[in-house]
């Protein structure tokens, strides 16, 4: 396993990373199984793993604790805090109050006492990120958190807490992770470039582009049942299959699996120190692996490059941030009382 530096942390990892979402209610409920994906997976030299609270409702978190007892001090573990973890509203989000107790909480469910990179889940601009540094800093001081990350951040907020962290002395972000796949491009525009700019790693989510990137969702073909399909059945329209229609082919022709090639294109990128995969099972896990040390030729990636132009997306990623001004329609219509006046 060739290891790469997490931005400028020093801190060193592989290029897949193994997600967890999927271990746990929402997909292996078996947690004996889960664990042994996890000893497989760092047996195999993957080095660093990525869960979060809100993945079944902390079963995940449970799940991977239990399969690191003993094996703690040879993982680099990443979890999230933001999204809801009850009724109490304030029970999500990125201020100070929550997340002082989220990070205990997590502590408590990974049995360490140490978290290698914190990360925020989501933006929530209803907090200064601000509010959020200065609790992320102490939780650092404090020495129950290594490093700091964000995850699916706008460009725009990625750098205004970048300039936070210098203009108040606070601990900065030091790891984005987005979503990127040949398939979701978008971020090859500014969130790659300003991840180098500021000299953060970037751990992408996705590369598989929500399954889509199997091989399995075929245009005209009944759509197969999994739980990604129910989830964000929007994800699997026609819009995506056509150019998965061009990408089979090409991965046939350069003897590759589809699953292969994306997974290899996603750690293609200079900005992209590693790729999420989310296993349910040990043989989506084995497949994953046996495509570990395929590299892609110039030629290979100039025709993925004509088939899906970079830094474009063929359609949105449903599981994707949306800010509020997009979502709320109050917050882009003026008062009615406004928009009639004479």
């Amino acid at each position: 396993m060739q290891y790469r530096t997490l931005g400028r942390t020093g801190i060193k990892v592989s290029p897949y990373c193994l997600g967890a979402m999927m271990f746990g209610a929402a997909g292996n409920p078996d947690h004996e199984d889960s664990i042994r994906i996890i000893h497989k997976a760092l047996d195999a030299g993957i080095n660093f793993i990525d869960t979060a609270d809100i993945y079944s409702r902390g079963e995940s978190e449970e799940i991977v604790g239990k399969a690191l007892k003993g094996r703690r001090d040879d993982v680099v573990l990443a979890t999230k805090a933001h999204l809801p973890m009850g009724d109490d509203p304030n029970q999500q989000g990125n201020s100070r109050r929550w997340l002082t107790r989220a990070v205990e909480d997590s502590l408590r469910r990974l049995q360490t006492d140490h978290i290698d990179l914190y990360l925020i889940h989501r933006p929530a601009p209803d907090t200064d990120i601000e509010e959020t540094l200065s609790a992320l800093t102490d939780l650092m001081r404090a020495g129950k958190v290594r490093a700091l990350g964000s995850s699916t951040f706008p460009v725009s907020e990625i750098v205004e807490a970048q300039w936070v962290s210098e203009r108040r002395g606070l601990a900065r972000f030091r790891v984005e992770q987005p979503p990127y796949s040949i398939l979701n491009r978008g971020i090859e525009r500014e969130v790659l470039p300003a991840c180098e700019r500021y000299g953060m790693g970037a751990m992408v989510w996705s590369p598989l582009a929500m399954g889509m990137l199997t091989g399995k969702y075929r245009k005209g073909a009944p759509q197969p049942e999994s739980a990604r399909a129910k989830r964000f059945p929007r994800q699997m329209n026609d819009e995506r299959r056509l150019p998965v229609e061009r990408l089979i082919p090409l991965a046939q022709q350069a003897g590759l699996s589809l699953a292969h090639m994306a997974m290899a294109f996603a750690i293609a990128h200079p900005a992209v120190t590693s790729a999420i995969i989310g296993p349910r099972t040990m043989e989506h896990f084995d497949d994953l692996l046996a495509g570990a040390g395929v590299s892609l030729t110039d030629e290979i990636l100039d025709r993925i490059d004509a088939i899906v132009p970079p830094g474009t997306d063929t359609g949105p990623l449903e599981a994707a941030y949306n800010p509020p001004a997009v979502t709320q329609p109050n917050l882009r219509r003026r008062p009615k009382t406004e928009r009639f006046a004479a």
